[in-house]
């Protein structure tokens, strides 16, 4: 059977998960596209249900392993109309699943040696690419401000590429006080700011937890009262400031590059 009425109640709840009061609600998210549904399946991710396009062109070939895989989940069938009612990218390739949302872990690691701190970052083309960047460094968790963006928003999902279902992101709602707490773990926390002379190639990273600023305000003032170190990006040209997501992947990468050498 494929589905090809707007006033079917599958796909109304479908189309209710693009926003996040719904996707609280259901503690589920939807995510988009072949590679992410593969990677949701390799994660073991709870896939609650796999919507397949009937009539859409697909530019990707689907492997025949993957095949074999999504046919162990329920699926829906639904016509290019339909899907393109629910979709949130501009050229689908006709496949979405809808995942359930990992239980809430509030527990810090605090055995790791770097850590990465978000406050208040608001773009969700910056939260997923972030993300995605803590990944590449292998980094299992993050903390972040609960006023930052929604990780299960649409195009933050599709930024991570994968990365969503690997890091264990833990919300905080006092992160003066979680950052506190860290210190009392010997864990040294480090800031960036414009009122510095100390650049990011001056300090050692070790048991270091890096603080991302908001995009418009950066790091608050109670953040920055606190911090051990406040570092800066050095920048010659006449650029006075970086994307959320570029400052934080060549912070992160010095303190790999610090521990490297």
């Amino acid at each position: 059977m494929v589905i090809s009425s707007k006033d079917n109640e599958t796909i109304k709840k479908l189309k209710k998960l693009k926003d996040k009061k719904y996707r609280d609600q259901e503690n589920c998210y939807i995510i988009e596209g072949i590679k992410l549904i593969k990677e949701a399946i390799q994660e073991n991710a709870k896939i609650k249900l796999i919507i397949i396009c009937d009539d859409c062109k697909q530019e990707n070939n689907i492997e025949e392993d993957i095949k074999y895989e999504i046919a162990k989940y329920e699926c829906i069938y639904v016509t290019e109309k339909i899907f393109l009612s629910i979709t949130n990218v501009i050229n689908p390739q006709g496949m979405l699943a809808v995942i359930e949302k990992k239980k809430q872990d509030s527990e810090i690691n605090y055995e790791d040696d770097l850590f990465l701190i978000l406050d208040d970052i608001q773009d969700p083309g910056n939260m997923g690419t972030i993300l995605r960047t803590a990944d590449s460094l292998n980094l299992k968790q993050i903390i972040m401000s609960k006023e930052c963006a929604d990780i299960y928003n649409p195009k933050v999902v599709r930024s991570t590429m994968g990365a969503i279902f690997r890091i264990k992101i833990i919300q905080s709602d006092n992160l003066v006080k979680t950052l506190k707490e860290m210190k009392k773990h010997k864990i040294k926390i480090i800031t960036t700011s414009l009122q510095t002379n100390k650049k990011i190639y001056d300090i050692e990273y070790n048991k270091t937890a890096i603080v991302i600023g908001n995009e418009a305000n950066g790091v608050s003032k109670e953040i920055l009262e606190i911090a051990d170190e406040k570092v800066k990006i050095p920048m010659p040209g006449k650029t006075e400031s970086l994307n959320a997501s570029v400052a934080t992947a060549v912070i992160l990468y010095e303190a790999m590059r610090n521990k490297l050498k």
